[in-house]
């Protein structure tokens, strides 16, 4: 048994294979871009060919992310904070909050027993703060997008940034940059600049005894750092963790083949 989970994000589509054992036999991460129905059967073959099996082998496909309702051939959409949560528990099931920084939103999740939600609160109404933000600011500062986790933890000054809103920032980065700033000091305000902004989301759904980083910005050391020293807690942070979102799908499609499977046999029984 073989199930695809795909994740639709803004600037990245995500691909899941699952075989029946809950392994991950293969995944892709592909751009979006323009066309999301596209990357969708982009990352699903470059996961079938990675997983070394073949379309007719997938059992079932759950989608999720905002374009979960264009992905070809995906038997059900589920909700990404239902399958970040999903994802999260299964690769740490003591996670009791999820932090999800995206390529344009940003979500916290609070999880009960199961990896059920309890409770979250998303910022989805600008790009302040998420991938997309950090990729502005690199290109403000003529910086590598890899470089800003290390860079930022090389700052010996603070700088206070006062804005997240991506056009405000962008001008007050350029004349801090102006003022002869350092740039690792302005990327370790940027950063923390950010943990404030998250820290208020999860003081609003409540912090769990551990807490669980995924999407994109997760491999941010510098902004990673930040939260942790803000929220004084130690991360989990899975080895991919862009892949959390379709594993959770992955694992709904697994539960609901499982309960058809057994439905079948309880009516064949009667």
């Amino acid at each position: 048994m073989l199930v695809a989970g795909i994740d639709v994000g803004s600037l990245s589509t995500d691909v899941v294979i699952m075989d029946a054992g809950c392994e991950v036999v293969g995944y892709a991460v592909v751009a979006t871009g323009a066309h999301a129905q596209q990357a969708a059967q982009e990352g699903l073959a470059v996961a079938l060919e990675r997983a070394e099996c073949r379309r007719d082998d997938i059992e079932m496909v759950v989608s999720t992310g905002y374009g979960r309702n264009i992905v070809n051939g995906a038997q059900r959409g589920v909700t990404e904070i239902t399958c970040h949560a999903k994802g999260a528990h299964f690769l740490f099931p003591e996670t009791g909050t999820v932090i999800d920084i995206g390529g344009q939103d940003s979500k916290v999740i609070r999880l009960k027993s199961g990896g059920r939600v309890a409770d979250f609160a998303m910022n989805d109404k600008c790009a302040a703060g998420t991938g997309r933000f950090l990729e502005v600011m690199a290109q403000a500062m003529s910086v590598d997008l890899s470089e800003m986790g290390p860079r930022s933890l090389e700052s010996k000054e603070f700088v206070q940034v006062s804005s997240l809103c991506t056009v405000f920032a962008e001008s007050e980065v350029v004349s801090l940059i102006a003022q002869g700033r350092a740039i690792e000091d302005i990327l370790n305000g940027l950063h923390h600049a950010i943990a404030d902004r998250i820290s208020s989301l999860v003081r609003r759904v409540g912090k769990g005894s551990t807490i669980t980083m995924t999407g994109g910005v997760a491999k941010n050391i510098g902004v990673v750092a930040a939260l942790e020293q803000k929220l004084e807690a130690t991360f989990q942070i899975p080895k991919e963790p862009q892949i959390v979102g379709a594993i959770g799908a992955a694992i709904i499609a697994l539960e609901h083949l499982e309960c058809r499977d057994a439905g079948d046999r309880t009516g064949a029984a009667a």
